[in-house]
């Protein structure tokens, strides 16, 4: 994987969910004659659409989008695999005298792109199938729980239901006897392979949760439950994306199979993106990110 010697910062926008990226990152596009690589570990994946709160056709005909639709639900992807795609279209991008704006919320593999990954072992297809097995019988937070004794600084951070990463994390451990995030640590995303420009849109606490809760309920009202009801039907309902917040929730019921108290299930998905929000926030803590003032309505 090789990044672009262009010496331009590179734009991203970056931002807990709700607080406009989506919007800004056009506006930028149509301002600056760029076009979108989107950063977002869900919308990667085609058919998870409304809950993602993927781009519009009207908003994808305002700005090209790349990196949206890109794998089959069942695909698995990481933070490498996702920088590689990035880079290559970021270059193209380039490549054409037009300026690539990244976009997304998926900040770990923002973080992957412009510093590059701990140079850890390579995967091991039998220990990620022996977790995957686990996971089925014993259930996804029993392996957050295993991590939690041997890394609890990785476990902090990630999900109980993020399969793919927390068995990462024990895979690692497993290989070396080292904790990933050792390996992070040491690794410390030191070397940056692009200069950056990190954009965000400030929202305080109370406006960001009206925000998510008009989100939410606009989903449902779009169809969200159809959707996922199409995506088990499909076959995906045991794929990673599945599994993301508010994804999760929906899913879980509809396996219950009484009636739907959709009020209750609105309330259910906004409390979990509240606090996935805050656990964004938490990760742009540090960062220098320049946070710009709304837009008046």
């Amino acid at each position: 994987m090789t990044a672009s010697s262009e010496a331009a910062p590179l734009v991203v926008v970056v931002g807990p969910t709700a607080s406009g990226k989506t919007e800004l990152a056009i506006r930028l596009a149509e301002e600056r004659g760029g076009e979108i690589v989107s950063a977002d570990s869900v919308q990667v994946y085609r058919r998870f659409d409304i809950g993602s709160g993927k781009p519009s056709a009207e908003e994808r005909a305002r700005a090209v989008h790349h990196v949206l639709d890109v794998l089959d639900p069942n695909e698995p992807i990481d933070a490498a695999g996702w920088a590689t795609l990035a880079t290559r279209a970021i270059d193209d991008i380039r490549a054409r005298g037009r300026e690539p704006i990244v976009c997304g919320g998926t900040f770990l593999w923002v973080r992957a792109l412009l510093f590059g990954l701990a140079s850890a072992p390579q995967a091991d297809a039998t220990i990620r199938a022996r977790h995957r097995a686990r996971a089925e019988t014993d259930g996804r937070p029993a392996l957050h729980a295993e991590l939690a004794q041997i890394d609890p600084e990785s476990a902090a951070r990630l999900a109980p239901n993020d399969l793919v990463r927390v068995s990462r994390a024990l895979e690692v451990h497993e290989l070396t006897g080292i904790p990933l995030s050792r390996w992070q640590a040491e690794h410390g995303f030191r070397t940056p392979r692009y200069t950056a420009r990190l954009i965000g849109v400030r929202r305080e606490r109370d406006e960001l949760d009206r925000r998510i809760e008009a989100r939410v309920r606009a989903m449902l009202a779009a169809g969200w439950l159809d959707e996922v009801s199409a995506l088990h039907a499909a076959g995906y309902g045991a794929s990673r994306a599945m599994g993301a917040v508010g994804y999760k929730q929906v899913s879980l019921a509809l396996a219950s199979g009484a009636p739907i108290d959709t009020e209750a299930l609105a309330l259910s998905i906004v409390r979990a993106t509240r606090i996935f929000a805050r656990r964004q926030r938490t990760w742009l803590r540090d960062e220098p990110v320049e946070w710009l003032e709304p837009r008046k309505e």
